[in-house]
């Protein structure tokens, strides 16, 4: 019996449920009596309602209602009270609220009818009259308008120190360029729906997609006025999300809307082409300024940033203050400014903000590099900050150095021309780039509850979430590490929003935060199993402390004499226990936040391009991550092979485009909208840096679902102008603009 866990490539405890199809998503759950709605899009991006004529939906047998802003029932009043823990500033958007258009394809009307299929045809017999107003949704036209954003939770306005301009004036080496990125969305394996079941007592089930249930619980019941006891969110299994499911999406309000109105349980499913009408990554604009010595050494850094809000909430996100941040420099100017645009409010999306502000860092940096004449490595190390001088606090742990180290070794950079346009065979270019990368390792508070029975089993909990990521297992290994018990004997529950308290899954901070509530909740079961086990008579760990024993195999053994031990069954039924049950919280420290707490990667790339037709083929990538303890090699390198790909999409692939005479976005389907398939990637290899953090939680662990995209677009960027000579600052690089 192995009970050694941690730090052990297990495979998912979750797996065979998904091979099988025993995993239900969202959309899955079936009762007798469900019907089902479909959502009616808005034809225009600004303007207002004149008219809803539902008259022919509705004379169709099994169409139940068409729900619209003249029929939905008044809800709450006020804008907080649609709010959820991830709302930015402002008035959330609200279905069905009045007849205000505020973007395009917003919802504007529900039609339930007996089936799936009936509710679709008679969705497109709703007709609808509008009067149009002028829209804007064109970033680059309507940049004079940028405001300072109100800061959003965990994003603190950037800082700016000595005077960035008057040093980048003085400075011998000059580099001033201009940084652009679309819309991007999403686009996860599985739409957002929701499936609502009413009880007989009137209570209701919501099986929601979702990154939050206890956010999502906390959104529905201030708007219906349901207790928590009436109304419940469960979202066992997720296919993918990245940020789009950390708010509520519409269709949750429009399904319990619909299941409180009519008494029934319903279904609400958003098609592919509705998964472009909510969050999205946002639209962006950056001018990077680096002054510095001839030999590389940064005097200044001005990095400005302007990207896209909607009308109704600031949005803004962290992506200037990494240039304060990675480098050392004593003269920094950062500036973040958003414009209100007729789209909806963006939203998190994987590595929101560094994703951006890093793809302009370190191209500049790049192009630094090659005007003052020395290796991309050797300036990032000149200019390597021991300390976060944003804050002017050290970091808890840093292992840049050895990721640009050993990403160099494995990719072989020393043989590297670093000409560009030198490596090449026939008419295929080859470029080789690299970047770094850097994402806070966030620790919040989160609970945990526990419950051992009498037969050595043992249920963990907490409201958390599984994306993908491989929450159900890491939670399962820490918890059967703890109390030394084999895995399975070990079941974690999450997805229940009437489990213990906790946040939403996102930020890469899920590991340690709901982690560290795992191992506080086993540690007390620890506490209470070690009494009882010292309380029996003659025990051979009577004169022991707690200290002094371990937990392997079921036992409870001396450090010093193995054969000193009493089993966790046998100290439960010595004390007249059936169960030991025990809930914790854990969150940051004071000592915790003296230090600055970032995971830092290095990202290296090989492209092809073929010079007659400008396409690209990343051919080889190499990823070097420093992240503290690494809890299970096997999904952790599956989190940082996922967001590498990613980023070969940021690169090269995904574009949400607008057409901006309607304010539409065109590209909404995954046959317009490019994501990289199997064709697109070839060699991955992933490097954990060892790096031993004591500070940073009290795993020690840091996130891993950001830190691996960070850098991938600035280093395939890098590797395109290595290889054809040519910058191309505008994103995604496709191969119009290299021709």
């Amino acid at each position: 019996m192995r009970t050694e866990h941690i730090g052990k490539p297990i495979s998912r405890v979750d797996g065979r449920a998904k091979v099988t199809g025993a995993a239900k998503y969202a959309a899955e759950y079936n009762v007798p009596g469900l019907v089902y709605g479909v959502v009616v899009s808005s034809a225009i991006a600004k303007g207002r309602i004149t008219r809803i004529d539902v008259a022919e939906a509705l004379r169709l047998p099994g169409v139940l209602q068409v729900f619209t802003h003249e029929n939905s029932p008044l809800l709450a009043q006020s804008d907080n009270s649609y709010s959820d823990e991830v709302a930015p500033p402002g008035s959330p958007f609200r279905p069905l609220h009045d007849g205000e258009i505020r973007y395009s394809a917003q919802p504007v009307a529900l039609v339930v009818a007996d089936t799936f299929e009936l509710a679709h045809y008679a969705a497109s017999l709703v007709r609808i009259g509008y009067e149009r107003d002028a829209h804007a949704t064109n970033l680059n036209e309507e940049r004079e308008r940028a405001y300072q954003p109100r800061p959003r939770e965990f994003i603190p306005p950037p800082e700016s120190r000595g005077n960035a301009e008057k040093a980048f004036a003085e400075a011998i080496v000059r580099l001033e360029e201009e940084y652009s990125a679309p819309i991007e969305h999403h686009n996860p394996m599985e739409p957002f729906a929701t499936t609502v079941l009413r009880e007989e007592n009137g209570r209701l089930l919501v099986y929601d997609k979702t990154q939050g249930v206890q956010n999502v619980q906390n959104y529905l019941c201030n708007v219906f006025g349901y207790s928590k006891g009436d109304l419940r969110v469960l979202s066992p299994f997720v296919g993918g999300a990245f940020g789009a499911g950390l708010r509520p999406v519409y269709q949750v309000f429009l399904a319990v809307l619909a299941a409180r109105e009519l008494k029934r349980s319903v279904r609400v499913s958003l098609m592919r082409q509705q998964m472009f009408t909510f969050t999205h990554r946002p639209a962006i604009w950056q001018r990077v300024a680096l002054g510095a010595a001839p030999d590389g050494t940064l005097e200044a850094i001005t990095h400005k940033a302007i990207a896209e809000t909607s009308q109704f909430e600031d949005y803004s996100e962290t992506v200037v203050n990494w240039s304060g941040l990675l480098y050392r420099c004593d003269n920094v100017e950062l500036s973040h400014t958003v414009v209100k645009l007729d789209l909806h409010t963006p939203g998190d999306m994987r590595a929101p903000g560094a994703v951006w502000g890093l793809h302009a860092l370190e191209c500049a940096m790049d192009e630094l590099a090659f005007k003052v004449g020395i290796d991309p490595i050797e300036l990032r190390l000149k200019n390597y900050a021991e300390r976060d001088q944003n804050e002017g606090k050290p970091f808890s742990s840093k292992e840049l150095r050895a990721c640009y180290r050993l990403g160099a070794e494995k990719f072989g950079w020393a043989r590297r021309n670093p000409q560009p346009r030198s490596m090449r065979e026939g008419n295929v270019l080859i470029g080789w780039g690299m970047a770094g990368g850097v994402w806070e390792a966030f620790h919040i508070t989160a609970d945990a509850k526990a419950t051992l029975t009498a037969d050595g089993r043992l249920t963990v909990s907490s409201a958390t979430a599984d994306i993908g990521t491989g929450t159900y297992t890491i939670m399962t290994q820490i918890a059967a590490e703890m109390l030394g018990l084999p895995i399975e004997d070990v079941t974690f529950k999450l997805g229940d929003s009437s489990l213990s308290k906790s946040p939403v899954e996102g930020g890469s901070f899920t590991a340690s935060t709901v982690g560290s509530a795992v191992k506080a909740v086993c540690e007390k079961i620890r506490k209470k199993l070690f009494q009882l086990a010292r309380k029996i008579d003659g025990s051979p760990l009577a004169n022991t402390k707690l200290d002094n024993v371990r937990f392997v195999d079921g036992q409870i053994r001396s450090h010093n004499d193995s054969s000193r031990a009493v089993s966790l069954i046998e100290a439960m039924r010595h004390g007249g226990l059936s169960a030991i049950e025990e809930k914790a919280s854990a969150g940051p420290t004071p000592e915790q936040m003296q230090y600055s707490r970032f995971a830092h990667s290095a990202v290296f790339t090989e492209v092809r391009i073929d010079e007659d037709l400008g396409t690209i083929r990343v051919m080889r990538v190499v990823g070097a991550v420093a992240a503290g303890r690494i809890l299970n090699p096997k999904t952790a390198r599956s989190q940082v092979l996922g967001a590498i790909v990613m980023g070969i999409g940021t690169a090269l692939e995904e574009e949400s485009v607008i057409d901006h005479t309607f304010g539409r976005i065109m590209t909404h389907n995954l046959a317009d909208y490019h994501v990289p398939v199997n064709a697109d990637v070839h060699d991955i290899e992933v490097i954990f840096v060892q790096e031993q953090d004591e500070a940073v939680n009290p795993l020690g662990a840091k996130g891993l679902g950001e830190i691996g995209i960070v850098g991938v677009a600035a280093a395939i960027a890098n590797a395109v102008f290595h290889a054809t000579g040519k910058r191309i600052r505008d994103l995604p690089i496709t191969l119009d603009k290299l021709l």
